[in-house]
């Protein structure tokens, strides 16, 4: 194994040094906060919190809601991904831009947006008191808050998908149709298969964000949702000395985090892997 030049090393140590501060540094107080109590005493008391009903249903709500928006993700974004990828050079360029379009925005305006068009004023309900129709409630509600989930987080399924469909060996697909495949046949014994590295780095980059997420549920669940990342904040905002049963959940959600990742990782081959 070749020894790096004193050039390279004093090149890598800004990199180096910035993952010290910005990733191990934060991760070791975060750790210390968890299994520590206010006297800074070594305790495994945080992690108890997790046993009381209520942050038990946090957790499991968050689950949930990560698990359908992500499904209802990938069921919008695989036939996309597959119509972009089967379009012209140019015209796939131009509907990338499209689907990255939102992201330029802020997250906060994109759920402020909603936020606009969903309350019990908004624009959906005036128009629909217009037209005699009466007002739906739509802000407090499970589906507000998927929404705003699958809006924000869809272009992060369509574009790894994408990328791999438009790297495709057309040829196999010719000779698959060429061997008495039709459609379906040519999508599940072919495309599906080999998208699969595509599907699972989706399936991750949307689902990590939305079993994280706090602001979307503060916003379109109206303060009738609670999720994980709705806890954390509370724990370090709100609650006297809630640092450290806020950095044991946190802990835990990352660890929760790991486990998923890990498990979808099984489905991709070596280096097609996406974290280990």
């Amino acid at each position: 194994m070749e020894k790096k030049s004193l050039g390279q090393k004093l090149i890598n140590a800004p990199y180096l040094l910035w993952a010290v501060i910005f990733i191990v540094v934060p991760l070791v107080v975060v750790a210390w906060y968890s299994f520590t109590g206010e006297d800074g005493s070594f305790t495994f008391e945080n992690f108890t919190a997790i046993l009381e009903a209520k942050y038990q249903k946090v957790f499991i709500n968050s689950l949930a809601f990560a698990f359908i928006s992500t499904l209802i993700c990938l069921l919008l974004a695989y036939p996309i991904a597959y119509i972009i990828s089967q379009a012209s050079a140019k015209m796939q360029r131009l509907m990338v831009v499209f689907i990255m379009l939102p992201m330029w925005t802020n997250i906060l305006i994109r759920t402020y947006s909603w936020l606009a068009l969903l309350e019990d004023a908004g624009i959906i309900n005036t128009l629909l008191s217009n037209l005699g129709m009466g007002t739906v409630k739509f802000i407090g509600t499970s589906g507000a808050v998927i929404l705003g989930m699958v809006y924000n987080f869809l272009p992060f399924m369509i574009l790894p998908i994408y990328s791999v469909m438009s790297k495709m060996d057309k040829r196999v697909i010719e000779a698959a149709q060429d061997l008495g495949c039709d459609r379906v046949g040519v999508l599940t014994k072919v495309v599906i298969p080999l998208s699969v590295p595509g599907i699972v780095s989706g399936i991750t980059m949307v689902f990590v964000p939305a079993i994280s997420t706090f602001y979307i549920s503060q916003k379109l669940g109206g303060g009738m949702i609670t999720l994980v990342g709705d806890t954390i904040e509370q724990q370090f905002k709100y609650v006297d000395n809630g640092y450290h049963v806020g950095a044991a959940f946190s802990l835990l959600l990352m660890l929760l985090i790991l486990g998923c990742t890990a498990i979808m990782n099984k489905f991709t081959d070596g280096e097609d892997g996406i974290l280990m």
